[in-house]
C-alpha cells in the first residue's frame, strides 16, 4: 500500500509501485548577510584608507540595493573596486551585481546605484529551459516553478550532466542548484 504522504505525488499510479524520479531545483539566490558583512568590511576600508580621506565615500544598503556615493568618478571606480573585493571574499557571486547609471548628486557629487539580483526572472528561466532541452541528456524535463527551475529525469547521472551543462553555460546569473532528490 503507498503511504499517504507520498500518494498525491505525480508520478506514482494506483498500483503498489512507486515511480519517484531524480530531480533536482536550479535557483539563483545570494546569502543577505553575507553582502552585509561585505559591505560593513568595504565601508571600513573606505574610512580608513588614505586615498579615501576627504572624499565622503560611503556604501549604503537598503536590502539587495546598495549606493555607491563619493567626490569624483575616478573615487566611484575605486569604490567599486573596494566593494567587489569585499563581495567576492564572502562569496557572493559579482555575476548578479547590476551597475546603475553614475548620477550627478549634490555639491558636486556622484551616486550610483548598485543591485543585487535574487531570483530567476522568466527570461532567464526560458533560457535555462531552452538550453536543456536543446543540450541536455535525452529524457530529462525542465518546468519552472516561480523563482526557480525544476530539472527531472530517470536517471542521476543525466541529472549531474545537466548541472555540468548549466555549470558550463554563461547564463549572466550565479546559479546553484539543491534539492538533489533520487
Amino acid at each position: 500500500m503507498v503511504s499517504p504522504d507520498i500518494a498525491s505525488h505525480p508520478f506514482i499510479d494506483d498500483s503498489d509501485t512507486v515511480f519517484l524520479m531524480p530531480s533536482f531545483d536550479v535557483v539563483s539566490e545570494v546569502d543577505g548577510q553575507e553582502v552585509r558583512n561585505a559591505i560593513d568590511q568595504a565601508q571600513r576600508e573606505v574610512s580608513n584608507r588614505f586615498d579615501f580621506k576627504n572624499t565622503n565615500s560611503t556604501i549604503e544598503q537598503n536590502d539587495m540595493v546598495i549606493t555607491l556615493h563619493t567626490v569624483s568618478e575616478d573615487r566611484l571606480a575605486a569604490l567599486r573596486v573596494v566593494l567587489e573585493e569585499k563581495l567576492v571574499k564572502r562569496g557572493v557571486s559579482l555575476k548578479g551585481v547590476d551597475y546603475g547609471d553614475v548620477q550627478e548628486a549634490t555639491q558636486n557629487t556622484v551616486r550610483q546605484v548598485v543591485t543585487i539580483k535574487v531570483g530567476i526572472s522568466s527570461d532567464k528561466a526560458k533560457e535555462i529551459n531552452k538550453l536543456i532541452k536543446s543540450d541536455g541528456p535525452k529524457g530529462v524535463n525542465s518546468q519552472t516553478q516561480g523563482e526557480s527551475v525544476r530539472v527531472t529525469g530517470k536517471k542521476r547521472d543525466d541529472l549531474q550532466n545537466v548541472i555540468a551543462l548549466l555549470k558550463g553555460a554563461d547564463i549572466g546569473i550565479p546559479l546553484q542548484f539543491n534539492n538533489f532528490r533520487d
